[in-house]
């Protein structure tokens, strides 16, 4: 059972978004290539779903601004830019991803007082999210994840997919992916790699 995971493919990751990757919509043609033809038994998103008042939000903290470091529930935290509000245009998928062949899509960040890079789990790793637990009700064997970011919610979705999916294959799909910085991508990929997943792209997939 081959499942692909698409991380966060929203307009808020997306030039012309709240919180842009760059080059971020240029995975989308690559995304519905292997939606399309990867021959996966599960297509599976990720969403970013965050309420107006989240606590990684800037404009939350009195004197911050976008990117600088501060605090949320007592752990270090990034203040990110206003992104993907719930019901928002913001918090939609990119138009162009084929969401109609979407078998579940896994929202995540909507408890205001943790943030949630990954679609496991929020990064205090006190809740998880019950994807790991549809993966396995659905008998999912393999396992590719891609999306955005690479050095944010998708490293940490990939990590987390080693940890909580002992039994299954885990494989980052790199060209489908785009990150923020570029050590940072560096960095992740590097840690995904040693927690265990492999390292592909969609031409090891597409061209099988």
């Amino acid at each position: 059972m081959k499942a692909l995971l698409l991380i966060d493919i929203q307009n808020g990751f997306c030039p012309g978004g709240n919180l842009p990757v760059a080059e971020g919509d240029r995975i989308v043609p690559i995304a519905n290539a292997l939606i399309e033809n990867g021959g996966y038994d599960l297509i599976v998103a990720s969403q970013d779903w965050h309420p107006e008042n989240h606590g990684s939000f800037a404009s939350q903290h009195a004197g911050k601004e976008p990117f600088d470091m501060g605090e949320l529930s007592g752990k270090p935290q990034v203040m990110w830019p206003d992104h993907c509000v719930q019901g928002t245009f913001d918090a939609q998928f990119h138009p162009d991803l084929n969401t109609d062949s979407f078998d579940y899509v896994q929202q995540k960040g909507e408890n205001p007082a943790v943030d949630s890079y990954s679609a496991f789990r929020d990064n205090d790793q006190a809740a998880v999210t019950g994807l790991a637990d549809y993966l396995t009700r659905q008998g999912v064997t393999c396992l590719d994840i891609c999306g955005l970011a690479t050095d944010y919610c998708v490293n940490f979705s990939v990590q987390d997919a080693v940890d909580m999916l002992p039994e299954v294959k885990v494989r980052f799909i790199e060209d489908a992916s785009r990150g923020i910085d570029p050590e940072g991508v560096k960095a992740a990929i590097a840690a995904m790699r040693a927690k265990g997943a492999d390292i592909i792209t969609s031409k090891d997939i597409l061209a099988a």
